[in-house]
């Protein structure tokens, strides 16, 4: 418990920035997805003037922060850094959600774990999660049956069910932390910024249309972008990959693969790992497959899905959803994943310009953080002594290399 303890100082509330006596300052936000979007919302709520830019707009298409849907959960195992992380996100989620009166982007579907006799990884995950109060079960194959008869398991599986965790319903919900931001007197401007240059502290960086946005501190959060924005730092140690995402139709009046029936759901039972979500606003059932995909660039890469690939995930869902082996597939996307080679976030002040910081590497897994990585971003950006800076989110800690094929439950 001791190092729960002390992770808990990682986190900053939102009412312990507020207290803080920084003064207001000129701040800067490049990049409009999950990371960039709230650490703008929380330093405009504390008095700062922010400003935000992104060159596609807020959850565009090629955005890691683009999409429908993300799954929040938990379970991280023994990573109590990213399970208590989480539990504040989803309070902050809620929170705001409430806050503006659309609790519909959060659906408590409950998360369902699926693995085998044996994994380890299942007593890890219970242990933490009972240790930080979070409600969970243990199921054994028979009550997979009896609970879900829609999904097809075999003798030897086992389950690690959390009832409050479910999804986030991704574009809407950072658009909508954009939007209020605006409402409460942030700005925001669409175009690119060029890398800075020189070194020392800036007074401003520059756009591809010629504007100049002055500003005491710069934070890029550009997601995938950043290996292009800052180059001679992160050129090397962001990975952007290509992730597949397919949309099933379910049966004319079949309710089975909705909410409630339906939980959201990850499969590790196999050698090839599986994760998707129920059909939420009648998007269709979604599947994706969770090793990391080959290199991608998100301004060119090609968004088509290949022959191979749905023929991979018709049948593992005629495997495991027997009742969806002739649904219709009705949507597929091509997004990425930015990773890093440890599937640790990358959160740092540029080493050669001191009022520069950089806040990224969400790596498949960071999507549901983002208010409480908004958090201590802007605890850093106004210069708050505390919390330290989390080692394992430093550049220092970052490899040039990806050799991870999925970091271990982090989907």
């Amino acid at each position: 418990m001791n190092d729960s303890i002390a992770r808990r100082q990682l986190l900053l509330s939102s009412v312990a920035l507020a207290q803080s006596n920084a003064k207001a300052k000129k701040f800067a936000v490049v990049g409009a997805g999950v990371f960039g979007a709230w650490t703008a919302y929380h330093l405009r709520r504390l008095g700062h003037e922010v400003t935000l830019i992104d060159q596609y707009g807020p959850s565009n298409s090629r955005a890691s922060s683009g999409g429908e849907s993300r799954i929040i959960r938990a379970r991280y195992g023994t990573d109590k850094l990213y399970t208590q992380s989480v539990l504040r996100s989803l309070k902050l989620w809620t929170e705001f959600f409430t806050r503006i009166e659309r609790p519909s982007l959060f659906h408590r579907t409950g998360v369902l774990w699926m693995t085998r006799q044996g994994d380890h990884r299942l007593g890890d995950h219970t242990r933490t999660l009972q240790e930080f109060g979070v409600s969970v079960e243990n199921l054994a194959a028979r009550d997979l049956r009896r609970r879900y008869p829609q999904i097809a398991v075999e003798d030897d599986t086992v389950a690690l069910f959390e009832p409050n965790a479910g999804a986030l319903m991704a574009r809407q919900a950072v658009q909508a932390v954009i939007a209020q931001f605006l409402k409460d007197g942030g700005i925001y401007r669409q175009d690119k910024i060029l890398t800075p240059a020189g070194t020392g502290a800036i007074k401003e960086i520059r756009t591809a249309a010629g504007e100049r946005i002055a500003a005491d501190a710069f934070l890029f959060a550009c997601g995938p972008w950043l290996q292009q924005v800052l180059p001679d730092l992160l050129g090397n140690r962001i990975f952007p990959t290509r992730q597949v995402i397919y949309f099933f139709g379910t049966p004319a009046g079949d309710r089975r693969f909705r909410p409630p029936l339906m939980p959201t759901w990850g499969d590790s039972s196999s050698d090839s790992p599986w994760y998707g979500l129920p059909d939420l606003e009648n998007r269709g059932f979604k599947v994706a497959y969770g090793w990391l995909g080959a290199s991608f660039d998100p301004d060119t890469g090609i968004r088509q899905v290949t022959t191979d690939e749905i023929a991979e995930v018709r049948a593992f869902v005629t495997r495991r959803f027997p009742a969806l082996a002739q649904a219709p597939l009705v949507e597929t996307r091509v997004c990425q994943y930015e990773n890093t080679a440890n599937a640790d976030f990358v959160i740092d002040r540029h080493p050669a310009h001191e009022n520069i910081w950089f806040a990224g590497g969400g790596s498949g897994h960071g999507f549901k953080h983002g208010p409480a990585v908004g958090e201590y971003t802007a605890a850093r950006l106004i210069g708050l002594e505390q919390p330290a800076i989390e080692a394992r989110f430093s550049l220092a800690s970052k490899a040039t290399e990806l050799k991870r094929r999925i970091m271990e439950g982090r989907k």
